[in-house]
């Protein structure tokens, strides 16, 4: 099943009531083609030699481990781009977003498949998680979320994503009416999620050693836990009855299937009244996605 991505939302079946929707999405060639670059090495007839790729090749090839090798045996050294301590240091992950942005922003180049969802998702105010395979640390990846907002809404954009949050506030059961604006974004930020799966910080959350960013489905799955336990303990912490949707992209399909599986297998029991829509953004080429919905069991 397909569909497309123009509108970014996902259309209530019959007999739904008012829904609370959250998502989770991956970043690299989902919500934006980055410009980072992997640095492997490739066996040919004459040896082993250099070859630096894409995320989205990265995707296609990163099992082939017989004609494809990180630089110099070493994963940290392949993956220099994707952490924060390299030549650009905590500057990185914002200075590639700038980067992939740019075009975007003055009319030269769309963003990937999942773009226009996540700028839906910013619109309505949903809370939402960011959930990379990257090393970056939460504060390297909320710059960049807000350097998003910044830079691709609208100053018309920005006051109805306000809106929406302050509506929000009220429907929680809590008085908003004293705060700006910034201070009513910067409190939403601050209640959403931002997993680089591979950071030594997200590590350490999970209780374990680092295991690189070439196996992330595991790591993803418990980043994808940790949000959907965090969005539903401020849902009945403040008593709201409503039904909810649960959104999650990526375009690697190893991490799509993973999370299939582990919805299926434990997520779908443990919060039964929980709608899953998980979206397949790996044939991005004509901007569609293949959804799978996993209902609670």
């Amino acid at each position: 099943m397909s569909e497309n991505l123009d509108d970014g939302r996902d259309a209530p079946s019959a007999g739904d009531g008012p829904r609370l929707k959250y998502y989770m999405f991956d970043w690299d060639d989902n919500i934006l083609h980055m410009p980072t670059l992997i640095h492997l090495e490739r066996k040919t007839d004459e040896g082993w030699k250099s070859y630096s790729v894409t995320t989205a090749e990265f995707a296609r090839i990163r099992r082939d481990t017989e004609n494809y090798r990180p630089r110099s045996g070493d994963w940290d050294e392949a993956f220099i781009d994707f952490y924060d301590f390299g030549e650009r240091g905590e500057e990185t992950f914002l200075d590639d977003t700038k980067r992939a942005l740019r075009p975007i922003v003055q009319k030269e180049a769309v963003g990937g498949p999942s773009f226009r969802r996540f700028k839906t998702a910013l619109l309505e105010g949903s809370l939402f998680a960011i959930i990379t395979a990257r090393a970056h640390s939460a504060r390297s990846i909320r710059r960049a979320v807000e350097y998003f907002i910044e830079t691709v809404l609208s100053a018309e954009e920005r006051r109805h994503m306000v809106k929406n949050l302050r509506r929000f506030i009220k429907r929680f059961g809590e008085d908003g009416t004293l705060l700006t604006d910034d201070e009513v974004v910067a409190r939403y930020l601050d209640l959403n999620r931002y997993r680089g799966v591979s950071s030594p910080e997200f590590q350490e959350l999970m209780g374990r050693a680092s295991r690189g960013a070439e196996s992330p489905e595991s790591a993803k799955q418990f980043a994808v836990k940790d949000f959907v336990t965090h969005v539903i303990n401020i849902i009945r912490e403040r008593g709201v009855d409503a039904s909810i949707s649960m959104g999650f992209s990526d375009d690697d399909p190893h991490n799509v299937h993973a999370v299939i599986d582990y919805l299926n297998e434990e997520l779908a029991r443990e919060f039964p009244d929980v709608k899953f829509v998980v979206y397949d953004t790996s044939d991005s080429e004509d901007q569609s996605i293949h959804k799978v919905v996993v209902r609670g069991k």
